[in-house]
Order: structure tokens, then C-alpha cells, then sequence
């Protein structure tokens, strides 16, 4: 069930009120849903594939050093970028479900540095690991999550997304990850049709 964040991206619908319909195990269906949608993207994407530095007129990384701020992104950056909010995500939902109020700071969020993954056996293995990573997270929820208790947002975010409970908190990662999809699909098609002009 790979979830459609549009009314959340689009329409003004709070990422809190959406997320409270899901179950525990709608949520794990949707962690499972969104890392098996990347697979199917990469595909049969080889080692040069996955490392292929797309063209994005788009590219404005700030965090990136200087040199970097405007290179496009690879499968395997991409794949290390979106697995670390989602791992991050996670983690604050086991604290949350628990009944333990979260702090912004600190965060716990450890991102794979992209430069380090060079094959398509590394993404796989990071996809996995991070697939791993999510379900524990839904493990150790109670049988009775502690729904009411929340993790400290800015202003912005809490006008913006609503509260972070669990399932909410669960969910930024989702919504974070099902908006890089596109940006998957464009990296993907480029580094295909790169492979069939090098083998031409």
C-alpha cells in the first residue's frame, strides 16, 4: 500500500489529521510499500547506474559543500538521503508510542555518507538495513501506543503539519521519502539511457 501524500503536499491537509487513520500495521504495510516502490525504480540498475550523477537544473543542496551545492543527485545519495529520515522518523515513534515526550534537539538522524556507496550491492544492502530499521522501530510500539504525547516542533512545522505523535512522526518520513520519488524516477531514466549510449 504505497500511500499517496497529495492531500498533505497539495490540498492543506495536516500530515497529524492524515495520519491518525492508519493502524500499526497500515503503517508497516507503508514502510514495506515505499522501500519496495524504490526497488522497483532501481530496478536491474548496475554499479555505474546507481552511482550516475544526473543532470537536475534543479540541484541546490545547502548543506552540501561548496562544490557539490548544485550536483544532481545519484540513486545512491538519493537512497542514503531518504533512508535517514525515514530511520530517523521512525525512531522518534518508538520514543512517542512509548509515552516519552521528544525534544527537537537532539536529533537522531546518522545519514550514510553518499560518496561511500558505490554499488548496486551497497544500495540494496542500505535499503534493506533501513527496511529492517523501520519495522523494529513499530516493534517496540505498545499494544496501547500513547497517542497523546508528543515530540517539540518550531512553530512553522507545528502550524504546518499539525502535533507529532507516533503515527505522525511515522509518517514525515513517508512523506518525506514519497517526495523524492519523482526525483528517483528522473535519476533512474537518465543513468538508463546514459548505459545505452555507452553500450552503443
Amino acid at each position: 500500500m504505497l500511500l499517496d501524500f497529495s492531500p498533505v503536499q497539495n490540498t492543506g491537509v495536516m500530515l497529524y489529521n492524515f495520519a491518525q487513520q492508519f493502524s500499526v500495521d497500515e503503517l508497516r504495510d507503508a514502510a514495506n510499500a515505499s522501500i519496495d516502490e524504490i526497488l522497483n525504480i532501481i530496478g536491474n540498475a548496475n554499479d555505474a547506474q546507481v552511482t550516475f550523477i544526473p543532470d537536475d537544473p534543479k540541484a541546490d543542496d545547502k548543506y552540501a559543500p561548496p562544490e557539490e551545492r548544485s550536483l544532481g543527485w545519484s540513486l545512491a545519495h538519493l537512497v542514503a538521503h531518504v533512508t535517514a529520515s525515514s530511520e530517523e522518523a521512525a525512531a522518534y515513534s518508538s520514543i512517542l508510542a512509548r509515552g516519552i515526550p521528544y525534544p527537537r534537539e537532539p536529533r537522531l538522524r546518522y545519514e550514510t555518507d553518499w560518496h561511500m556507496i558505490k554499488t548496486r550491492t551497497q544500495v540494496l544492502q542500505r535499503l534493506a538495513e533501513s527496511r529492517q530499521m523501520r519495522l523494529a522501530a513499530l516493534d517496540m510500539w505498545p499494544a496501547q501506543p500513547h497517542l497523546g504525547i508528543f515530540r517539540e516542533t518550531s512553530e512553522h512545522a507545528l502550524a504546518k503539519n499539525g502535533p507529532s505523535n507516533a503515527k505522525a512522526a511515522f509518517l514525515a518520513g513517508l512523506k518525506h521519502e514519497w517526495a523524492h520519488l519523482d526525483q528517483f524516477r528522473e535519476t533512474a531514466r537518465q543513468a538508463k539511457a546514459a548505459a545505452a549510449v555507452a553500450r552503443d
